[in-house]
């Protein structure tokens, strides 16, 4: 077993050094835009959870999926050879929503600062009146 900081470490340089080969290295173009959001590493460093997410949003996840599941030993050996470890852990691949529900969050927020910038009917009538 490794500690947390040790297997934060790990799945940061997994993070990193995946990035770099879903950039520069994979020529498959159900990956391109594909973004690594985070990695997490089981205490026994026998699974590496993946999340992704892309600029397209999940209209394109199960395309995105089927590419990584696909690449998967290509990934891991290539991962295998970047970061020195005894074992290297499998990779499970899972669809990231956050970077959606942010943007979501995002348009809600700059629509009510809109609505509180635009003045009221309401508000226009009464200053009228007086």
């Amino acid at each position: 077993m490794v500690s947390k900081l040790r297997g934060q470490k790990i799945a940061d340089r997994i993070r990193q050094d995946l990035s770099e080969i879903l950039l520069f290295e994979i020529s498959d173009p159900r990956l391109n835009g594909v973004n690594v959001t985070d990695i997490t590493v089981d205490r026994e460093l026998t699974i590496a959870d993946v999340y992704v997410s892309a600029i397209e949003g999940s209209i394109r996840s199960e395309e995105i999926l089927a590419g990584l599941n696909h690449a998967r030993g290509f990934l891991r050996r290539q991962l295998a050879a970047r970061v020195k470890l005894r074992t290297f852990p499998q990779l499970r691949f899972h669809w990231d929503p956050t970077p959606e529900k942010a943007d979501h969050m995002e348009k809600l927020f700059a629509r009510l600062r809109e609505e509180q910038d635009t003045p009221s009917k309401a508000d226009d009538q009464t200053k009228d009146e007086e």
